[in-house]
């Protein structure tokens, strides 16, 4: 099997798998691609396509929508299709052992985290979340564990002061695809061998929820930046002001030298919380009802600006 004779069955569903379809559909046979089924989306819940799906149908690619990638329907399915590979990329089912072994080539998944650290759904929120200097993409042969498989290539990139979890999916969707390029040539013609991880040094990234963007602002003023930037733009963060929600989109923090909870309500015209150490100042905030606006505008119309806040 030469590289450019590999026939690939790709599976994938949001934003982040896209450069990765473009990228092996431009130099490989992909003989079909797997997404997650339609979903009703917006105010309107109106039945929406995933973006692989869209993508796979400008490319003139084949598309299988199965609620349930493991069944006997779905796994003849795929055996139809005669995958020398399967390439994964923020697929969101886990795939058994049936479907992992469909193709002589194995699974090969691109993930968004420098593995063993990082394993699960929200890779990148979680770096960004816990202070990490460094991120990065791998690519690795998937086996049943979760993201445990050994590793074929990975690349590393810093992790800068403004980046949210927003700018770094972008840049790491892109990277993936391009290291995936990479890899496969050489991964194909079996000059590549496959490193073990060290589960001693995993760590796990479990799946956000929308409730996990509330501010407690008992945290550090650095925490809570991270973790603004962290959830940006989903599932967001949040506090309350006069008993709504009131979203902060931009924040970043201040040291102060008086020890506990500091009271501040503005610094620099901007709105600013005390926490239990530092103050977050809000650069970029949201009111219920409201656009997205800059913290200084917003302040020049909340006279009564305060938040009650419970440590």
């Amino acid at each position: 099997m030469t590289p450019m004779q590999t026939n690939i069955v790709f599976m994938g569903t949001p934003d982040f798998a896209l450069p990765t379809l473009r990228a092996i559909a431009g130099d490989f046979d992909v003989v079909g691609a797997v997404t997650q089924p339609d979903r009703r989306a917006g105010r309107g819940k109106v039945l929406t396509p995933p973006q692989v799906k869209v993508l796979a149908g400008e490319l003139g690619i084949p598309v299988f929508q199965p609620r349930n990638i493991n069944t006997p329907a779905a796994l003849e399915h795929l055996s139809a299709w005669e995958a020398d590979l399967v390439v994964v990329a923020a697929f969101g089912q886990i795939l058994s052992p049936e479907v992992l072994n469909l193709s002589p080539g194995g699974c090969l998944n691109v993930h968004a985290s420098l593995l063993p650290r990082w394993r699960g759904a929200a890779p990148i929120n979680a770096a960004i979340l816990h202070g990490d200097t460094e991120t990065g993409v791998t690519i690795m042969q998937m086996e049943p564990g979760l993201d445990t498989g050994p590793i074929v290539s990975q690349r590393s990139i810093p992790i800068q002061a403004e980046d949210t979890a927003g700018s770094l999916f972008d840049t790491l969707a892109q990277m993936g695809a391009d290291l995936l390029m990479e890899t496969l040539p050489p991964y194909l013609e079996g000059k590549i061998l496959p490193r073990p991880q060290d589960d001693a040094l995993s760590t796990y990234a479990p799946m956000l929820q929308r409730e996990d963007g509330e501010l407690d602002f008992g945290q550090s003023a650095k925490a809570l930046a991270r973790r603004v930037r962290a959830f940006y733009p989903w599932p967001g963060t949040y506090t309350f002001w006069k008993g709504q929600r009131f979203k902060i989109h931009q924040a970043h923090a201040l040291s102060v030298t008086t020890p506990g909870v500091s009271v501040f309500t503005t610094y620099d015209d901007f709105p600013a919380v005390g926490t239990s150490d530092g103050i977050l100042v809000l650069d970029k905030v949201q009111p219920a009802g409201k656009r997205a606006m800059d913290g200084d505008i917003f302040l020049r119309g909340a006279k009564d600006w305060v938040l009650d806040i419970r440590y």
